[in-house]
């Protein structure tokens, strides 16, 4: 350990040390006797005298008890560090109350087994069940807590196209506190008290009833697009928590009564996603097309 470090707190000189890992899993690692210093065992909060060899001897574990399974994964990019998928409607993320298995994190373990030592596999954010689009995982300690890191300064860029009902005079921004809704504890909602939230919203394309627009977001809150667009009534197309009833414009052809009609999910598609990469600093930037469901969507609300 480099004498400089002389009287700062262990876990703080080994956070330096060993940048790979976050400081809480450090932490723990010396409170186990794991890590060492001068092969004595010692307190998260002890003072270095600076000089003393750090010998840190731990095995990784499973960060959960779960299973691979073998399921088709549309890869977008993928190196030592990380991996860029465009998830499909209707995939669960992660594993939970009545979705133990068959999720995007057990499709994950297949691809990569030693994922399992990762918190949540590598999971850094996520997408609802029904929102397609891109995804980055982590496949390294340095990578996951780099990412998080990014997270967290809002310096991850996401972009999101989305159908809102209604039509829309031009683009704007919400900018408005999310937290979860004071009766119905399964959804999210504008609340004083919530955590704050900005949407930057701009129009793509005008129709005689609907919107597609553009969303980017500076926070990532659950269930953020789609509280806030239906906080300023522009609730998603089929969106069964947030949209309220199905509204068909008037005058609408069979065709298009039909695709609004059978469209059962919400219509949010992450579109782009650019960070910074974990490993060498560079801004990189990957986008994933608009899924069928959407692309005939779009025909329909065009052709009237």
């Amino acid at each position: 350990m480099p004498d400089h470090m002389a009287g700062e707190r262990l876990d703080r000189v080994a956070a330096s040390l060993f940048p790979d890992f976050s400081r809480s899993l450090l932490q723990q690692w010396i409170r186990e006797g794991t890590l060492m210093v001068a092969g004595h065992t010692a307190k998260p909060k002890d003072r270095v005298l600076g000089g003393e060899a750090l010998s840190l001897n731990a095995r990784q574990q499973a960060q959960g008890d779960w299973q691979p399974q073998a399921m088709a994964l549309e890869i977008v990019a993928e190196d030592e560090d990380l991996l860029v998928v465009n998830k499909p409607p209707g995939l669960v993320v992660h594993p939970g109350a009545g979705n133990p298995d068959g999720t995007l994190l057990n499709a994950l373990l297949h691809h990569a087994p030693h994922l399992e030592t990762l918190p949540r596999a590598g999971i850094v954010h996520r997408l609802d069940k029904d929102t397609s689009g891109l995804m980055v995982v982590a496949k390294t300690a340095r990578a996951y807590k780099s990412l998080v890191a990014q997270l967290q300064a809002r310096t991850v860029s996401r972009e999101y196209q989305a159908v809102v009902q209604g039509v829309m005079v031009g683009g704007g921004t919400v900018e408005a506190a999310i937290g979860r809704h004071p009766r119905v504890r399964t959804r999210m909602a504008v609340v004083g008290g919530g955590k704050p939230a900005v949407s930057h919203y701009r129009v793509m394309a005008r129709f005689a009833a609907h919107t597609h627009v553009r969303v980017n977001l500076e926070t990532g809150r659950t269930h953020q697009i789609r509280v806030h667009m239906a906080y300023i009534g522009h609730p998603l197309v089929g969106d069964s928590v947030y949209g309220g009833r199905l509204k068909l414009p008037a005058g609408a052809s069979d065709a298009l009564v039909a695709a609004l009609r059978g469209f059962r999910r919400q219509a949010l598609h992450a579109a782009a996603l650019r960070l910074e990469h974990p490993a060498s600093g560079e801004s990189r930037q990957w986008h994933a097309p608009l899924p069928e469901d959407l692309v005939s969507l779009l025909e329909a609300l065009g052709n009237g």
